[in-house]
This record gives structure tokens, C-alpha cells and sequence, in this order.
């Protein structure tokens, strides 16, 4: 793909998401070279599953982007995320919590899940208390084809953030966001519906 079809592609998704929403690039399968390409483009915002890659391409690309960290956090990586990152979506290790020195979100294992991450939903308020510095949640719904069938997971973080006071909400990738900002999300974590299949 060339700059500007990812550009335009780009500002349609921010212009049809709204003002008040958040986008994140996702860059998890965008190679080193691919980052050019989105520099370009103009994408302000990208975020990274992994320390080790977030590390490479930050060395390379620097001030280009503003840095989030969207994968499992491992407190043995924290110290990465504190230099590179303004943002840690996926808090939900006590211990990598208390390292922490960037704003972030707790992860939020609405369906219970074993496979993926997050705290239980009932867990939300004692980690308010502990780490008032909370900015709101995330999670991840159950694999669907329908972006429909995310929709119950959506309204329900959102309730959950609204009862503990947070105010952000990431929630919602390439395949559902359109029904997650309907539901209040203030980020969203884009990659394919930019890139193409």
C-alpha cells in the first residue's frame, strides 16, 4: 500500500470515528520498513504488542510517532514502556502496575476467558483504590463474526467505567469499532480495516 491510499484511508476512519475518539494504529504485523509508509501517511498515534518490537522500532522511528503499548505488559518490561509509551492499555499485573510511571488502563477479562488477559470485572474496584492514577479500562470481547455481538461487552465495560469514574474506554479493533464507539469507546485500536487483508 502507498502513503497517500493509507492516508486517505486514514482521515476517512478519524472523520467517521469523531472528534472525541482516539485512534491507534496497530502495528503488531507492520514491518520496519512498513512504519515508513505510515509516517508518511501522517498516522500520529501507534501501538505495539510487544516490548521487544516496540524497543526496534522506536530506535528507529522516535519522535515520528506517539507511542502506546497495547499487549500483555510484563513487569520485567515496564522499564521500556515508561521511556518509550504515553499510554499502557492492558494493565492488569500488580506488579507491573507498581513500576508504572505512564498513564493506563486496566484490562478488563469481561467474558471470563481463560486464554485471554485482564482481572475480573469484580476486581475493578479495589484496583481503583490502589492506583487512583487509573485512567479507565480496556478489554477484548469473544472472537464474532458479527461486529453486532460485541455490542452487550462494549455497553457493559462502559457501565463498569461510568460506576468507578474513568473515563477512558478502549475497546473496539478493525472489525467492530464502529459498534464500540456507538458504546462510548474513546480509543480505538485500528489495523487491518487500514491496511487491507
Amino acid at each position: 500500500m502507498n502513503a497517500a491510499t493509507l492516508r486517505e484511508r486514514y482521515l476517512r476512519l478519524r472523520e467517521e470515528a469523531g472528534p472525541d475518539v482516539t485512534v491507534v494504529v496497530a502495528t503488531k504485523y507492520v514491518s520496519l520498513d512498513g512504519l515508513a509508509i505510515l509516517a508518511e501517511a501522517g498516522i500520529e498515534i501507534v501501538g505495539e504488542n510487544r516490548a521487544q518490537d516496540l524497543a526496534t522500532k522506536h530506535a528507529v522511528y522516535g519522535d515520528a510517532f506517539r507511542w502506546h503499548f497495547i499487549g500483555h505488559l510484563q513487569s520485567n518490561k515496564v522499564k521500556l514502556v515508561n521511556e518509550i509509551c504515553e499510554l499502557v492499555h492492558s494493565l492488569d499485573s500488580e506488579s507491573a502496575a507498581r513500576r508504572l510511571t505512564v498513564p493506563a488502563l486496566l484490562e478488563v477479562n469481561l467474558s471470563g476467558e481463560p486464554s485471554k488477559s485482564g482481572v475480573a470485572p469484580d476486581a475493578i474496584a479495589g484496583w481503583v483504590d490502589r492506583h487512583p492514577s487509573l485512567r479507565g479500562l480496556m478489554t477484548m470481547p469473544p472472537l464474532a463474526r458479527d461486529p453486532e455481538d460485541s455490542r452487550p461487552w462494549f455497553r457493559r465495560l462502559r457501565r463498569l467505567a461510568e460506576s468507578h469514574g474513568l473515563a477512558e474506554l478502549s475497546m473496539g479493533t478493525s472489525q467492530d469499532w464502529r459498534v464500540a464507539v456507538e458504546e462510548g469507546a474513546t480509543l480505538i485500536r485500528v489495523g487491518s480495516s487500514l491496511f487491507g487483508d
